[in-house]
């Protein structure tokens, strides 16, 4: 059996975030199908690196690292639904339990857990949020709301373009719904270990090859080292297009699914 000399490292968030847009939606709708799709775009960047495409791939695989968060787990009340949300049983929770046993079961597949902290407390979302600053230019209309006295009426003296822009600002106070809002979560320790593994695997030279699937630049300083260390650093960013200073960090970019503008090329590696 040949040595492996080849690892594989996804960004979990990354590659479930850029899955759907790669494969249709029947063949990523279940852990178990997006098991599968890790699978065929590992076993698809072997067969480009070494031409060997029977049952036969791991042996060139030293490991897969999958890199992900556990789901968070705490409580919230939504403000806009007003409603007790516990993450804890929801869908998206139960689901990447799910997808993180499965992998704990692939061959040769390791699984690195970070975490998702709660940073702060619900917030509009950032397009929106700009909508609703513009309202300020409404103020100088509502400054010149008389002084509330007992038993006075109040007369409301608007021009036709505050009339306007205060029923454009009902109106989209009126269309805010549960998906306006989010709750501040944030991963926190999958970079640091993507940062570590690739350190480790070119220091105690346990591969010739890193194929690294993900979408930013935070891994930059790592891949300087494994170069230095001689080890030949390969991107797959799932078509999403990278910076072209990014190049000079890194050997070679390719991709283990299939491209999205290319309709029959979907169809043929889904089939």
């Amino acid at each position: 059996m040949n040595q492996a000399r080849i690892a594989i490292l996804i960004d979990g968030g990354f590659f479930l975030k850029r899955l759907p847009r790669l494969v249709e939606a029947r063949h990523c709708n279940s852990p178990g199908r997006i098991v599968a799709c890790i699978r065929r775009l590992c076993r698809n960047h072997i067969k480009i690196l070494t031409g060997d495409n029977d049952s036969r791939w791991h042996r060139h695989v030293y490991r897969i690292f999958f890199y992900d968060a556990v789901p968070y787990e705490g409580k919230a009340h939504h403000p806009i639904d007003n409603r007790a949300i516990d993450f804890a049983k929801s869908d998206l929770a139960r689901e990447r339990k799910e997808l993180h046993q499965l992998l704990r079961r692939e061959r040769k597949v390791a699984l690195r857990l970070g975490k998702v902290v709660r940073e702060h407390d619900w917030a509009i979302q950032p397009g929106l949020t700009k909508k609703l600053l513009k309202s300020r230019s409404l103020l100088a209309a509502l400054e010149a709301l008389p002084e509330e006295r007992e038993g006075a009426s109040l007369e409301l003296q608007f021009t036709p373009q505050q009339v306007k822009e205060l029923r454009s600002l009902r109106d989209l106070w009126r269309s805010l719904d549960g998906g306006s809002v989010r709750l501040g979560l944030r991963q926190k320790g999958v970079d640091m270990r993507i940062g570590v593994d690739i350190t480790s695997l070119a220091l105690k030279r346990q591969v010739d090859t890193l194929i690294l699937v993900a979408g930013d630049s935070d891994f930059v300083p790592a891949a300087k080292l494994a170069r230095r260390e001689g080890l030949e650093i390969i991107l797959d960013p799932l078509w999403q297009q990278v910076k072209a200073d990014l190049f000079e960090h890194i050997d070679g970019l390719q991709s283990g699914l299939p491209n999205p503008n290319n309709r029959a090329d979907m169809n043929s590696q889904n089939s």
